[in-house]
């Protein structure tokens, strides 16, 4: 059995003290800890969570944007006891309140945020609040002064792998939030299958910029340094990722398809397609130019590119491969830690989301949902034991939820979700995942959503990306409805695409149209728009508006 996530850390803590774990910008400085120093106020810490009357196995909350604390934060955790309760930072107050009352949440840290005194409101008065001073937020308790007014804790919690180590809340985009237990074990298990399959880098340099509450951050990046002696540099904001990125460049990038595509936009708002195919055509221009490139979008040193969370168009992966740069897909879920399905350097196929790893057990049911075993799967979710007896069939394989099928090489190609088929007039139902991921090669579409309930044939609920923003009536027309029509031919007689509908209110996270991961939630889209379905059918034309 491999080492358990803070027998790593104490491991690399020991084996390389000075070498640097984190890289933290503030106000453009860059600030670093070693092994040993992120070592030391860890154990600070942890023994100021002790002083707070807080007993093993209490649950603690971590509520913060991406920073070297946070991770700081969860060590001091996990040598207490204590289990972690990570939150989106991006949440609002109404939102956060269900998940620290449900979690039994004792304490919560909170860190770098935006929105601070309008979450605030959120946490429960009987909830212990510890602040990160650092930035800007002043509660009775601070990290700062329990670093400060504390000795190292000495005698650390010995976690087994089969206790639970953190509750993570899911993103939600069926329903409610759900609280998914992890055992420790869950990512030694996925680390120990991924390192070697997907040969990833041993010390490599990361950055951390997709919510650390998500498990693909979780898992990808930080369980990752801690089992490969990484190192995680963080990006300040929004505004710097771009400075940050370049100046990291790291060696493994991690991105989810709507990022890929903004990238591509920012790559075209600069030079046009017609140019950029000039370049590439050229042999010795060609190798310079794209050299440059990676050097300047800061993947000068990247060996591994992933895309997760939602599926990536092939026509985006072929367009990236051009310059060089090979976008290699994976799947997983919060529910089995990521151990699932990647490709990688070994096996990589455009269009699929690649082999299980090893030790996985996978089956596909009669209606093509897509069955997973493996150590990796949750001991179920908090409180809720009559969801977690519906996750898993009567043979303990977890369902995903997913649809999907292999092809005659092993790879796995994912075909659409369980819950989102719909069924139109005409009595067809259709798996809208595949259609949509075909539309959002259309740099003019920030989100789309296929849907069709009430209608004879399905329509596209269209959110207009920046480029589409700023394009006229005409050209957006012809944009929308040239891509519907490359797409049709290719569908089903009752797939094909009626009309497009442009939505004038852009989907996000705070009207709750999106989650944090950037995954349409059909659920809220159909809940507001489904009764104007026919209406818009009904309308002249290819492309509508709202």
């Amino acid at each position: 059995m491999p080492s358990l996530p803070l027998e790593q850390f104490l491991k690399w803590e020991k084996e390389n003290p000075d070498r640097i774990f984190l890289r933290q910008p503030i106000n453009g400085v860059w600030t670093t800890w070693t092994w040993a120093q992120a070592g030391d106020e860890a154990r600070r810490i942890a023994q100021g969570l002790r002083s707070l009357g807080l007993k093993e196995k209490d649950h603690i909350a971590l509520l913060s944007k991406n920073c070297a604390q946070w991770i700081i934060a969860d060590l001091a955790i996990m040598m207490a006891g204590f289990i972690s309760i990570p939150i989106y930072p991006t949440l609002s107050a109404a939102a956060i309140e269900p998940i620290l009352i449900h979690s039994e949440a004792k304490a919560i840290i909170v860190g770098k945020l935006d929105d601070y005194p309008l979450q605030a409101n959120g946490i429960p008065l009987s909830v212990i609040r510890i602040s990160i001073d650092t930035y800007g937020i002043k509660e009775q308790y601070t990290v700062e002064k329990m670093i400060a007014g504390n000795q190292p804790l000495q005698a650390f919690y010995t976690w087994s792998k089969d206790e639970v180590l953190t509750i993570i809340y899911t993103s939600g985009t069926t329903g409610k939030s759900k609280g998914v237990m992890h055992c420790a074990g869950a990512f030694s298990a996925t680390l120990a299958a991924a390192v070697p399959q997907l040969e990833l880098p041993r010390q490599p340099e990361m950055i951390s910029y997709l919510p650390l509450s998500h498990i693909a951050e979780r898992v990808g990046v930080e369980m990752n340094a801690l089992y490969t002696c990484g190192a995680i540099s963080f990006a300040e904001s929004l505004e710097t990722f771009a400075k940050n990125l370049a100046e990291i460049q790291p060696q493994i990038f991690f991105a989810v398809p709507r990022i890929w595509g903004k990238m591509r936009e920012g790559i075209l708002s600069k030079l046009t397609q017609q140019k950029l195919d000039i370049i590439l055509s050229i042999p010795f221009i060609n190798s310079f130019f794209k050299k440059s490139l990676k050097k300047k979008l800061g993947f000068s040193r990247v060996s591994h590119f992933y895309s997760a969370a939602a599926p990536i168009s092939i026509e985006l992966q072929h367009w990236y491969e051009k310059l060089g740069i090979i976008i290699y897909q994976g799947y997983g879920m919060t529910e089995d830690c990521v151990y699932s399905h990647f490709c990688g350097p070994k096996a990589n196929k455009f269009g699929t989301v690649g082999k299980a790893l090893p030790g996985l057990q996978v089956r596909i049911a009669d209606d093509g949902e897509i069955r997973v075993k493996g150590e990796g799967n949750m001991k179920g979710y908090y409180k809720e034991q009559q969801m977690t007896s519906e996750a898993f069939d009567e043979e303990n394989y977890l369902k995903t939820g997913d649809m999907g099928e292999y092809d005659s090489e092993g790879f796995l190609k994912i075909t659409g979700r369980v819950k989102d088929q719909f069924k139109t007039d005409k009595g067809k139902y259709i798996s809208p995942a595949p259609i949509e991921v075909k539309l959002l090669s259309n740099t003019d579409i920030e989100h789309v959503c296929i849907v069709g309930t009430g209608v004879p044939q399905p329509i596209a609920l269209v959110c207009l990306s920046e480029t589409g923003k700023k394009k006229s009536k005409e050209d957006l027309i012809q944009s929308l409805a040239g891509s519907i029509g490359s797409i049709n031919p290719s569908l089903e007689k009752y797939e094909k695409i009626e009309k497009a509908v442009i939505m004038k209110e852009i989907w996000t996270i705070a009207n709750n149209m999106i989650t944090p991961s950037l995954k349409v939630k059909r659920n809220e889209i159909e809940k507001i728009h489904l009764p104007r379905y026919p209406a818009w059918y009904q309308k002249a034309g290819t492309v509508v508006w709202e």
